[in-house]
């Protein structure tokens, strides 16, 4: 047996006796953004209907998310990865789910989700 063969005999038998882990790591980060809108007080009426919304001011806010859609998607540009899901750091913010969106009224007296 010549050198170079023992030599790869060897190392082979040393592979042999070691097995691979692989090591793996998942970080999540997520980003949170909050605009601030303003809306007209009569806002649950609508073409001259009144109560055209019948109070519910999650129908008004989806009728009109150009309200805020621009205004959300260049906060959220800004905005900075934190780490974490972010599920339990923001009110009302529970659903497990990628992305979660809300509102909150404090002079209605209304949030939820949208």
């Amino acid at each position: 047996m010549t050198l170079s063969k023992l030599v790869s005999v060897i190392k082979h038998a040393r592979n042999k006796s070691k097995t691979k882990v692989k090591i793996q790591n998942r970080n999540v980060y997520h980003k949170f953004a909050e605009v601030e809108i303003e809306i007209p007080k009569d806002w649950n009426d609508k073409d001259g209907i009144k109560d055209y919304y019948d109070g519910y001011l999650l129908d008004y806010l989806h009728d009109n998310e150009n309200l805020y859609a621009d205004k959300m998607d260049e906060a959220m540009s800004k905005a900075k990865y934190i780490y974490g899901t972010g599920r339990d750091e923001y009110r009302g913010m529970d659903e497990d789910t990628n992305s979660e969106w809300r509102f909150e009224c404090d002079e209605e007296d209304e949030g939820g989700h949208l």
